[in-house]
């Protein structure tokens, strides 16, 4: 059985319309426990799609000091993610939200790569997403994997999950992450 990453052509991926009008979003930055509020209310409103699991404000304040956030010029909170350990070698992206009103402002890619930053600075060999949609993590150096490539994702969470096998999602790991050279927040490759 081949084990070779899979490489998703971003090129066969619809591209989604671009966003209404956000005023001045800032680049992303460390969370504080004030934003643990506004990630939990921008992770509820998205939790219809089914894309995302639930969170509470108690574990995203616990955690708050994992995630790096994007506000708008008004201090509305418009993107978050979380940069979770599973291993002293492992990290996994959590809880990638962009609010809907700014989708296609590239937000997604400034986050996941201040995330880049943050696993390279804490020494992470390997950066892994598990996600329903993998286009944006293709576009951005990431490459599908089998599921049983990442251990400790499967031991901390798959094995306990209801839909454990059946959920749909896609292993995905950072192509880029030991590269020299990681690319700058919002750069589409690695080089």
């Amino acid at each position: 059985m081949n084990t070779a990453p899979l490489p998703l052509s971003a090129a066969a991926a619809p591209q989604t319309a671009p966003a209404a009008s956000v005023p001045g979003p800032s680049m992303p930055r460390p969370a504080v426990v004030d934003d643990a509020s506004s990630i939990h209310a921008l992770i509820v409103r998205n939790l219809e799609a089914g894309h995302l699991l639930p969170r509470t404000l108690a574990d995203i304040t616990r955690h708050i000091q994992r995630f790096v956030v994007v506000h708008a010029g008004s201090g509305e909170m418009l993107a978050c993610a979380e940069l979770a350990p599973l291993s002293a070698g492992v990290a996994e992206i959590r809880s990638l939200v962009v609010h809907e009103a700014a989708r296609g402002l590239g937000l997604g890619k400034l986050v996941v790569g201040a995330l880049r930053l943050r696993a390279r600075a804490g020494r992470f060999r390997t950066l892994c997403a598990f996600t329903h949609d993998p286009r944006l993590f293709a576009r951005i150096g990431f490459s599908i994997v089998p599921h049983f490539w990442l251990p400790e994702k499967v031991g901390a969470d798959c094995w306990s999950c209801p839909l454990f096998q059946t959920c749909g999602q896609y292993a995905m790991v950072d192509s880029c992450l030991g590269r020299a050279g990681l690319p700058a927040p919002g750069q589409e490759r690695c080089s």
